[in-house]
């Protein structure tokens, strides 16, 4: 272990509540709105894990390696728990950023008599935080990645529900643009209710669908086709004016598959067809 890492790991070691304290005093002072409860706890774990792996051998020059390793988790742990909490990734990078002053201050103690050893412990030492902030920003932005995703993921389930409206039938009001994530989606949870409830009519409904294109129509034919291959059939309701304009200016072939103006009118077919007769009460 070369002077300037002895040095450090022993900053960390006999010093190590204070250099947290110092640590958090600095965010303290630089950080608007106050530092979250969990920072001191954070802070203590990445100034531990750091020592932890100066002492088994770690490369000062580099992140990689098994010493490295549990150091590497904890930053990926704190990304992953600001990233929930709405922090951003600058915020989270000045936080581990803030390690440096407290341990500047006693490298530079440790090496008052040798002005050329200080010089390069320092630049060992801010070259090191640097590289732990950016293991911790790239760990976040892949942190906020997934749960970006999930986000998506669950607003697409939230925005496709498949409804039981009569017993064998289901419908599907799609709302906003129909693309092929979205697609896939609708295909997947209505095929599984469609297996689930026995049922043997679905009804697409696209009244809230702001306009049909091409990819849109294959969309809608291919989820027909993949619900008739599980024995059901398939009514698209919605069908507005314009719409049919469009459908049939495209070109695009809906034979044989049955299309309502509304909602209601489908509901109407689907009864009529499983032999259900709806009258009003004199």
């Amino acid at each position: 272990m070369n002077p300037e890492t002895a040095a450090l790991v022993r900053a960390l070691n006999d010093d190590a509540t204070a250099v947290v304290e110092e640590w958090m005093r600095e965010l303290q002072a630089t950080t608007q709105g106050g530092l979250h409860a969990s920072a001191k706890a954070e802070a203590t774990a990445v100034a531990d894990g750091l020592r932890s792996a100066l002492e088994a051998g770690g490369d000062a020059q580099s992140l990689q390696g098994p010493a490295w390793q549990a150091l590497r988790r904890t930053l990926e742990q704190l990304s992953a728990s600001r990233a929930a909490k709405g922090d951003s990734a600058g915020a989270t990078s000045v936080f581990v950023l803030g390690l440096k002053k407290p341990l500047f201050g006693r490298l530079q103690q440790a090496f008052a008599q040798d002005p050329a050893a200080m010089g390069s412990a320092l630049w060992t030492l801010s070259a090191l935080v640097d590289r732990l902030a950016q293991h911790t920003a790239d760990t976040f932005q892949q942190s906020r990645e997934d749960v970006i995703r999930r986000q998506q993921e669950d607003l697409l389930e939230l925005s496709t529900p498949v409804v039981k409206l009569w017993d064998g039938v289901l419908a599907v009001p799609m709302i906003g643009t129909l693309d092929s994530n979205r697609t896939q989606v609708v295909m997947e949870t209505l095929l599984q209710t469609v297996v689930d409830t026995g049922s043997a009519l679905a009804i697409i409904d696209i009244t809230g669908v702001p306009t049909v294109d091409t990819l849109v129509a294959r969309h809608l034919l291919k989820t027909v086709t993949a619900i008739r291959l599980m024995g059901a059939d398939c009514i698209i309701s919605g069908i507005r004016p314009q719409i049919a304009q469009t459908i049939v200016h495209l070109g695009i072939d809906l034979q044989g598959i049955v299309t309502k103006a509304t909602l209601a009118d489908a509901l109407a077919q689907a009864l009529k067809t499983n032999g259900w007769r709806i009258s009003r009460e004199a």
